[in-house]
């Protein structure tokens, strides 16, 4: 969805009830299985939109027994002038994609079965479709959930969405979103929730139900949300890594803290990580600060908001030694800077302005600029997955590029919203220096029914 965009700053998707009625219905989400539609156990809330029917189906006379369904169909076409620069196998290139993610969540007392198939497919493709492109029919999600008292335990295969998905992301722009197989477990601490989890990641395969979970990477770790402040260690192993021209086994250990609160206006999301670990038989020391400092201006006519993103990640300063310093961002959210992200997390500084806008109560947009530069200029520049883009090809230049983007968002009913993109991202010296350098251009349009 525009959601990268538009949804830092407004929240599309959600379910908007008549102002006149006295209940509202929970906030649509992407992983769908953290809505809570228990309060329309009372049959009269229920009756106060049309969708009550399908969020709560009473199977037991006593409450204990219950079910809750939904859909999201969606359909997005993105088109392209120069993708990579220019030098993508088929650098022009227009495709379409089509999803349909319908799901089924069963409570029994305080057992729940969560069960989301999916189904995609694509047109035009070039040069060919991959598997996050269409996996056919498959299962996205599928878990078994225990409420123990204050612990919660759900094993099986689930989405993850840890804080704003720098590092652990749902991969919901593209077609094919980010499962995970495991057990994750939460539980209070004094004031911290903690959320315990040891999965594997799920490999999108081409054809029906063949999503299998990786054999070489799996992520464990402990993630604790306090008021205003997340506090995390995330472990990661990834048997077949590479990062250059070196292959081997990586094990790496990420601590990291963010700072997130509103204030009179104000707001800001500032988080830092460090990595350490082994990969090829040598150590890892990596990084990145990321910052996002907003005033949003709820009085003025449109609503602007005004916010500033920054971002300092490290890449490998010396490639002749067994030191790896090219940070990882794991399984982060797959539109990382905007509707068009050529480039990913790694080796990277970036600022990123950009105005929000209320046009009316049902129609936002955003219009966004930001600069690229390498961190390191003996590295590389990566796409959003961590593959090497362009090697840093012996020039010192450290400029990439601009991007300039704009966006509007449509919530045409409750379920409904309608969306489009422009963007523009321009080369710098770096991409000049390493190959082809035209512009990439490119038009996204959407349209997403969810309930």
């Amino acid at each position: 969805m525009l959601g990268s965009v538009i949804g830092a700053i407004f929240a599309p998707g959600t379910a908007q009830a008549d102002p006149h009625e006295a209940w509202q219905a929970p906030t649509l989400t992407i992983t769908r299985a953290d809505e809570d539609w228990s309060d329309l156990s009372d049959a009269e809330k229920r009756d106060h939109h049309w969708t009550g029917s399908f969020k709560y189906i009473p199977l037991g006379a006593n409450g204990e027994v219950w079910l809750s369904t939904g859909i999201e169909l969606r359909a997005r076409t993105e088109g392209y002038d120069n993708n990579a620069w220019g030098s993508a196998p088929e650098p022009d290139d227009s495709y379409v994609w089509f999803r349909a993610l319908p799901y089924a969540d069963l409570h029994v007392g305080k057992l729940r079965a969560f069960i989301q198939p999916i189904a995609t497919t694509s047109v035009s493709v070039a040069p060919r479709p991959g598997p996050i492109d269409e996996t056919g029919i498959d299962l996205l999600q599928g878990f078994v959930e225990a409420d123990l008292g204050p612990v919660t335990v759900r094993g099986g295969r689930q989405m993850l969405s840890l804080g704003t998905e720098r590092l652990i992301g749902t991969r919901y722009g593209p077609n094919v979103p980010l499962a995970f197989d495991g057990l994750r477990v939460n539980l209070p601490l004094g004031m911290a929730k903690i959320n315990l989890l040891a999965v594997r990641p799920v490999q999108a395969r081409e054809g029906d139900f063949n999503d299998r979970p990786s054999h070489d990477k799996s992520l464990w770790g402990a993630y604790a949300v306090l008021p205003e402040l997340d506090l995390y260690y995330l472990g990661y192993r990834n048997d077949g890594a590479h990062w250059g021209d070196r292959e081997g086994s990586e094990t790496r250990h990420s601590l990291g803290i963010r700072w997130h609160s509103t204030q009179d206006g104000w707001h800001w999301n500032i988080e830092g990580v460090y990595q350490f670990g082994r990969f090829a038989g040598g150590p890892i020391s990596a990084w990145t600060v990321g910052s996002e400092i907003g005033r949003s201006f709820p009085t003025l006519p449109m609503e602007p908001d005004l916010t500033l993103r920054a971002n300092l990640v490290s890449g490998d300063g010396n490639t002749s030694d067994d030191r790896l310093g090219t940070f990882n961002a794991l399984f982060p959210k797959g539109k990382y800077f905007g509707e068009l992200s050529p480039i990913g997390p790694y080796n990277l500084v970036n600022v990123h302005p950009s105005l929000g806008l209320r046009l009316s109560p049902k129609v936002s947009a955003s219009l966004a600029g930001a600069a690229y530069w390498r961190y390191s200029t003996a590295d590389g520049i990566y796409d959003i997955p961590g593959n090497l883009v362009r090697a840093a090809g012996g020039t010192r230049a450290r400029f990439i590029g601009t991007l300039i983007e704009g966006a509007v968002s449509w919530q045409a009913t409750s379920e409904l919203e309608l969306s489009a993109s422009v963007s523009t991202f321009s080369a710098g010296p770096f991409i000049r220096a390493t190959g082809s350098a035209r512009p990439i251009r490119m038009l996204g349009l959407e349209s997403n029914f969810r309930f």
